[in-house]
């Protein structure tokens, strides 16, 4: 079991910035990847951006490609979504997840939540115009 802990989210204006982290803990040692996925409300979850945790590759979303960046810190078990430019479309409650089994750091919009075995409570993105 791997238990996760995603802070970091508020209320920014349009084209302000935002930091969220996520933290791992428990078996560490059987994440893949990390991603991070993003629900609006009524809309389904959708994939955001996803680290492979050895090599430290990333993918991301076309909508959030140029604008928020993933990375992780294995000392702490961490993985991070830098997010900048921020539009009120970016409005959602985002979760971190890992995937434990290895399907790799572009199926996520494919898969959606079937993409991720454990996933952290979620952190709430506001952004006013």
């Amino acid at each position: 079991q791997v238990q996760l802990v995603d802070s970091g989210g508020g209320l920014v204006q349009s084209g302000g910035s935002l930091r969220l982290s996520c933290t791992a803990t428990g078996l560490t040692s059987t994440i893949f990847n990390m991603g991070w996925f993003r629900q609006a409300p009524g809309k389904e979850r959708e994939f955001v951006a996803a680290i492979n945790w050895s090599g430290g590759r990333t993918y991301g979303a076309d909508s959030v490609k140029g604008r928020f960046a993933i990375s992780r810190d294995k000392a702490k078990n961490a993985a991070n979504l830098q997010m900048s430019s921020l539009k009120p479309e970016d409005t959602a409650v985002y979760y971190c997840a890992v995937d434990s089994v290895g399907r790799g750091i572009a199926t996520g919009q494919a898969l959606g939540v079937d993409w991720g075995d454990y996933w952290g409570q979620g952190t709430q993105v506001t952004v006013s115009s």
